[in-house]
Formats: C-alpha cells, sequence, structure tokens
C-alpha cells in the first residue's frame, strides 16, 4: 500500500505555487493568489515512483524559493510535498518507526495550521511574539523536526549512492548518527540502533519503491539537490531570529 501513496496525492502546479502572495496591513495577514489560466489548475501525480514525485515535489519548492529570493515559502505546498518523504520511512522498516512516527504527526500538524499562517515565515514570526518556539507542540518545534526529517533522508540517499552494499545498516547508521542522534535520548538512540538489524537489503528497498539502481540514483540525486536549499532556508529562519539550532 506504501507504493499507492503518491498516487493519492494532487501536486499544484508550481506557477500557482509561486504566485501565491502574502500581504500585511494593519497587523493582519492575507493571502492574494493572482488569477491564472484555466490550465493551470491541479494535476495528477501520474504513474511515476515515489521517488520522482517526491523529487518533482521538491524541485518545485526549490524553484518557487528561487523566484522569491529566498525570501519566503508557502507552508500549504511545503506540507503538500513533505507528506510525500513519510512513504521512505515506511519502507525502511522498525529502525525509523519513531522518525515515521514523529515525523507524519508534525506534517499533519504543520497542514492543519496552513489554514490560519500562510508562510513558514509567520510561524517562526506566531511563535517568537508568544516565546513558544522550544515549547513541545509549538509549530515551530514541529517545522524543525520536519527539517531533521527531510535532512535524514537527504543524508541517507548521499550515503546509499556512495557505497554499494548489499546492506543499508551502515549508510543509515550514519545517517541517523549525524541528523538525528545528538538531540534523542539514549533509550531512543538505543532502540534504533536495535532497529538497524531489521533494515531492508539495498535490493528490496529498490523493489519497495519501483526503482532500478540507475533510476533510484537519478531521483536520489534530484532529491539531494532540491532539498538541500529548503533544509537551508528552514535553517536561516531561526539563525535570523537569534534561534539557535542545538535542539
Amino acid at each position: 500500500m506504501a507504493l499507492q501513496f503518491y498516487s493519492l496525492f494532487k501536486r499544484r502546479d508550481k506557477r500557482q505555487h509561486c504566485r501565491e502572495k502574502e500581504t500585511k496591513k494593519a497587523g493582519s495577514t492575507r493571502i492574494t493568489r493572482i488569477p491564472m489560466d484555466e490550465d493551470d489548475g491541479f494535476e495528477d501525480a501520474g504513474t511515476g515512483t515515489p521517488l520522482s514525485a517526491i523529487a518533482e515535489a521538491f524541485e518545485e519548492l526549490s524553484s518557487c524559493l528561487k523566484s522569491n529570493g529566498y525570501d519566503d515559502l508557502r507552508l500549504k505546498p511545503f506540507c503538500d510535498a513533505c507528506s510525500l518523504v513519510s512513504v521512505l520511512f515506511g519502507c525502511l522498516g522498525i529502525a525509523f518507526k519513531f522518525a515515521e512516527l514523529e515525523y507524519v504527526s508534525k506534517v499533519r500538524d504543520l497542514a492543519e495550521a496552513s489554514e490560519v499562517f500562510g508562510s513558514l515565515n509567520s510561524i517562526l514570526d506566531s511563535d517568537v511574539r508568544s516565546d513558544t518556539v522550544r515549547t513541545p507542540g509549538s509549530l515551530s518545534r514541529n517545522l524543525r523536526r520536519v527539517r531533521q526529517g527531510l535532512d535524514l533522508i537527504r543524508a541517507l540517499f548521499q550515503n546509499f549512492l556512495s557505497t554499494y552494499d548489499d546492506s543499508l545498516k551502515e549508510a543509515a547508521s550514519m545517517a541517523y548518527a549525524k541528523v538525528c542522534a545528538p538531540y534523542h535520548t539514549w533509550a531512543v538512540r538505543t532502540a534504533v540502533s536495535a532497529g538497524m538489524c531489521a533494515l531492508p537489503t539495498r535490493d528490496q528497498l529498490l523493489m519497495k519503491l519501483n526503482e532500478t539502481d540507475d533510476s533510484a540514483e537519478r531521483e536520489m540525486r534530484r532529491y539531494i539537490d532540491a532539498s538541500l536549499p529548503i533544509i537551508e532556508y528552514i535553517d536561516k529562519l531561526y539563525i535570523s531570529r537569534s534561534i539557535s539550532l542545538d535542539w
């Protein structure tokens, strides 16, 4: 069923993403959508693979961010793209179950908040005003955790492409140790380490994702290149507000 996940998502044309603008007046935020041509509506995800759907979604996000001068990113399309990534955690089995559960819940919370908040900037601004940036359950904290999930997949892909070992244990362990382990308790780190033995093999993962070695390399590199500007942008949102990243 995991392989069907991507086909349920209707991606909005990237031109619509870029045509949503946020204006502020008298302390309020208003979202303005510039009228589009009739053929600028929704698109089906098509018959591609989960990896190709994820790569395309993040390329669109990266393109919109660049077109905005790396100044702002809409929350709704961000959540739409992030929701696709959960299928990857599901394919990795019990070792990444903790990440899947946390990631999915945080993306869902942010998606619900997109009915109120138009952009990632507005989330941070709201929590800074209420002094709840690091409060458990706050949107700023949820965004931080989603960012870690995106970076974990990016690091895993990089390690996957740098070796042809049949086992994914080393690639996954290195990605986890770099991205998530510094922020997890001893109990969580221990559970993750034990679960690494249950990771699928390289061939099993490719089969679950309906990819070959060549096609997986192509789509993984697309995601790596497209997700990095998004990850760096999120970090800058915190740094620009004098919020450290060590949490």
